[in-house]
């Protein structure tokens, strides 16, 4: 017997830890169906904060539905204990694929971050920004011999606004995401995540973010004042999208739809093979990563 969680679940082994709390491997109690679980900090969940804002948005984090997205389970409220329920992904996530393999190509990037954007706008579209895009919060979901990538921990980006999390002076988001409007202290639109889904891009052609320095002001400061170096072997359709995306000025970005659209215009263009060449499925559009030579392929 696993560690009850509420009236409906139980933990069973720990997957991992971060800022926020630790996540689990559980399952639903009356049909054992696997699930993953996310239990956030006690004192979060002691927060009057924290938990309203939960409340107010499960309705929404519970609906979205969409193929690159982690859905949203359930939310647990009982005590000291504030949990998501979220869908178990088996895989890894993209930060640790990418240890492992490297670079991605510049039509496979485009593809990734277009799946990313496209669940994006269906987040955005229900008033929720996710704040925190970057390759650790895309995990893996094992299909087709390879990997569907799947965007996560939308809940998780909601504490940001709990003004007891600010007033923490805590910084949501990682600084080689953030975008410049967020730096200078504005409030976060949608726009972000347009931003941050740039940088990955940038991330899975080269390996790196593209604004690095020797501490975080540094870093801030490079999002603020440098243009993007342009990545080799990127072809001009794609980086004249990838470009906008990266516009220091918020309005000047695509939303996340277009971005998606433009992007996989951007690759037909320019690389029309790239559907046959790479695991794409033929009616969605989306990408499957292929595993990694040291992985058994059931």
């Amino acid at each position: 017997m696993g560690q009850p969680i509420g009236s409906r679940y139980e933990l069973e082994s720990q997957l991992g830890r971060g800022a926020f709390g630790s996540v689990w491997r559980g399952r639903v109690r009356d049909t054992g169906e696997a699930v993953a679980i996310k239990v956030l900090l006690e004192e979060l969940a002691n927060d009057a904060d924290v938990v309203t804002r939960f409340l107010r948005e499960r309705t929404a984090l519970v609906s979205m539905r969409h193929r690159s997205l982690v859905s949203v389970r359930d939310l647990v409220v009982e005590g000291d204990l504030l949990a998501l329920v979220m869908q178990l992904v088996e895989g890894p996530d993209l930060r640790a694929y990418l240890r492992g393999r490297g670079t991605l190509g510049a039509a496979e990037s485009a593809l990734l971050v277009a799946d990313v954007a496209e669940a994006l706008a269906v987040a955005h579209t229900a008033k929720i920004i996710h704040r925190d895009v970057k390759p650790a919060n895309v995990l893996l979901k094992p299909e087709d011999g390879g990997y569907r990538p799947l965007l996560t921990d939308f809940g998780i980006a909601r504490l940001a606004d709990a003004p007891s999390v600010t007033r923490t002076s805590q910084v949501v988001g990682t600084p080689y995401y953030l975008a410049p409007e967020v730096i200078s202290g504005q409030q976060p639109t949608p726009a972000v995540d347009v931003y941050a889904c740039g940088i990955m891009f940038f991330e899975l052609r080269t390996g790196r973010p593209p604004f690095r320095g020797n501490d975080a002001m540094e870093v801030f400061q490079a999002h603020q004042t440098q243009p993007p170096p342009r990545p080799e072997g990127v072809p001009d359709a794609v980086w004249t999208v990838i470009a906008s995306a990266l516009a220091k000025d918020p309005n000047r970005r695509p939303d996340a739809a277009t971005l998606a659209a433009r992007l996989r215009a951007a690759v037909q263009s320019s690389d029309p093979g790239a559907a046959a060449r790479l695991s794409v499925h033929p009616r969605e559009g989306t990408v499957v990563l292929p595993k990694l030579p040291s992985e058994p392929t059931p």
